[in-house]
């Protein structure tokens, strides 16, 4: 395991790279609005793919290096994440094929710059498709847009009780409902199993 900071143009990140013995490929990882890369799905999921045999760098965000809790614009996010795929496939994981992806918010950065970092495929654990609607008098919209906006193949690991709701299964996209809400702490077991099997049919 190696630690790494990395200039983007909205500040330091960090990455923690797993690296494994004759790699197949590599899986890029950014975590929650307001989480660390030590979530529980995370780690699942983490763990599946080094036991099939991928590389994992789990990326920390400028703004939680920065000792900071709330997220910047999404603009800021794509374009720091981009910067870090970038130097990785330019250096760390340089000639693997690149998996992306990430829990809640992570994932939404993911799909939104999968085109620009040449994925082959998009991991979103607990997508968060559409905020409750609480006491607001009409429904947020919804982040469909940003799922379908992907075209490479696309797993969608989700708890069954996820208060943001469950997103539709598409031609390039499977969605694993596994016990849990939209924490995914329930039954890591089934995460990983989920990751595992679908990093092993995209390449």
């Amino acid at each position: 395991m190696a630690t790494l900071d990395i200039d983007t143009p909205h500040g330091r990140a960090r990455v923690t790279l797993e690296p494994v013995e004759s790699p197949r490929a590599a899986l890029v990882l950014g975590h929650g609005a307001g989480g660390g890369v030590t979530a529980r799905d995370l780690v699942a999921a983490a763990e599946a793919a080094g036991a099939e045999g991928f590389t994992v760098a789990l990326v920390e965000q400028p703004y939680r290096v920065a000792g900071r809790r709330s997220p910047p614009p999404a603009q800021h996010l794509d374009a720091a994440w981009t910067a870090v795929v970038g130097h990785l496939a330019a250096g760390a994981l340089e000639g693997l094929p690149l998996a992306v992806g990430g829990r809640s918010a992570g994932a939404r950065v993911a799909c939104r710059t999968a085109a620009a970092t040449g994925a082959v495929g998009v991991l979103c654990l607990a997508f968060p498709l559409q905020p409750p609607q609480g006491k607001r008098p009409t429904a947020p919209p919804s982040r469909l847009a940003e799922l379908d906006g992907v075209s490479v193949p696309t797993l969608v690991v989700q708890g069954a009780r996820d208060p943001f709701g469950v997103p539709p299964a598409a031609r390039q996209r499977a969605v694993v409902q596994v016990d849990g809400d939209h924490s995914l702490r329930t039954d890591s077991p089934a995460v990983a199993a989920a990751v595992r099997a679908w990093l092993a049919e995209i390449l």
